[in-house]
């Protein structure tokens, strides 16, 4: 057994971003200034993107657009219920009704064929999930967006550095990404919405920062700007020099994140070829750059003779952590007694909610961990 613990997930902070971090600390300006805006023009440049803007997270981002959309009583939004449950709270929050579509059961993402049933004259807005690091099938469902006139926003917040069919996610469309310290590259907390929608991110820009005419750092009198008027009331979601200055040391390595995360994440499927009681996610078929957010694996529990919670109580026994992503919104205790969907009415979801782990997997692994995992899950199963 391992002497240390191996957790699922561990931020990867070098000293350079620490010291990045110190030097605007002694700056004096330590809210949202000059390495926030330059935040915003890396990430916009990595993806591709015509507009970006930095958020203090990716929950913030949704309740923005859910916002500037107008999105409220009466309206209908398809999204999965395989997801974290922050979407899904903001949407009802806002009094509008979320709309579960089905996901495929082995790559636990929506389709268009699984949204397109679903579309009825009070949807407002499609939110597809690119899960663990692969990317939606998106071609598909910008088709259906376009064709019924519905507004697509992407949950990316797994997907910095994902590509699909050649480009980056966030280059078209408008895309939400998260900093979490989870996350392949992290803020402490942290998110960016990138659009091609010119409107859309100067309504973002000001609803992030209490509706006013000006950005919380004037980009032309690097400063506040006293005269600024409020045009419509807003939020305070701006992300501060602190949090995009590390953005900015972790955007550098990123690529190079990505990379040790495929190499571990290949080791995986490897390793776990010969384990019959659990199977991984499947890969997409079409063209797409896994990021590996995540590694995923199913429990068979007739094979396994256990539940997850044994199978990952068994291995933090042997100090190995793991991670529940995720269990479906609508098995969730409030949207259980409020939405009351019937059981089976999300067959592929509801299969994966009860088996799905998350196995240990960020840059600073070593091949050597993986094996160990793997020993470990050999010892638990029969």
């Amino acid at each position: 057994m391992r002497s240390a613990f191996l957790p699922f997930s561990k931020p990867d902070i070098s000293e350079p971003e620490i010291e990045a971090v110190a030097e605007v600390l002694r700056s004096g300006w330590i809210t949202t200034g000059p390495r926030t805006v330059a935040f915003e023009e890396a990430f916009r440049s990595y993806c591709g993107a015509d507009g970006a803007v930095a958020l203090c997270s990716a929950t913030a981002g949704m309740h923005l657009v859910l916002n500037a959309l107008g999105i409220g009583p009466g309206d209908e939004v398809i999204t999965p219920s395989m997801t974290w449950v922050s979407t899904v709270n903001l949407i009802v929050a806002a009094g509008a009704t979320p709309v579960f579509a089905d996901v495929d059961r082995d790559t636990l993402m929506i389709s268009a064929e699984t949204v397109a049933p679903l579309v009825t004259k009070r949807t407002r807005l499609i939110v597809p999930v690119h899960f663990a690091g692969a990317a939606v099938d998106m071609a598909p469902l910008r088709q259906l967006a376009a064709e019924k006139n519905i507004p697509l926003v992407e949950d990316a917040a797994h997907a910095a550095g994902t590509e699909y069919r050649g480009e980056r996610i966030g280059r078209r469309g408008t895309a939400i990404f998260s900093f979490h310290p989870i996350k392949n590259m992290t803020c402490g907390e942290g998110g960016m919405l990138c659009s091609d929608d010119p409107a859309l991110v100067e309504r973002i820009r000001r609803l992030k920062f209490h509706g006013l005419g000006v950005d919380a750092y004037d980009r032309t009198q690097q400063g506040r700007a006293p005269q600024a008027e409020v045009l419509e009331p807003g939020f305070k979601y701006n992300l501060t020099d602190m949090a995009a200055v590390l953005g900015l040391g972790q955007l550098k390595r990123l690529d190079t994140f990505i990379a040790k995360r495929a190499l571990l994440a290949q080791r995986y499927l490897e390793r776990l070829e010969g384990v019959s009681a659990v199977s991984p996610l499947a890969l997409p078929a079409y063209s797409m750059r896994h990021a590996w957010h995540l590694f995923i694996v199913r429990l068979d529990l007739e094979r396994a003779g256990m539940d997850r919670e044994g199978f990952m109580t068994a291995l933090k026994g042997r100090n190995i952590g793991t991670g529940i992503h995720f269990k479906a919104v609508h098995t969730q205790k409030y949207y259980r007694e409020t939405l009351r969907l019937a059981p089976g009415a999300l067959p592929a979801t509801e299969w994966n909610s009860q088996r799905i782990c998350s196995l240990p997997l960020f840059p600073g692994m070593a091949p050597e961990d993986v094996d160990a995992v793997v020993s470990a899950i050999e010892e638990v199963l029969p």
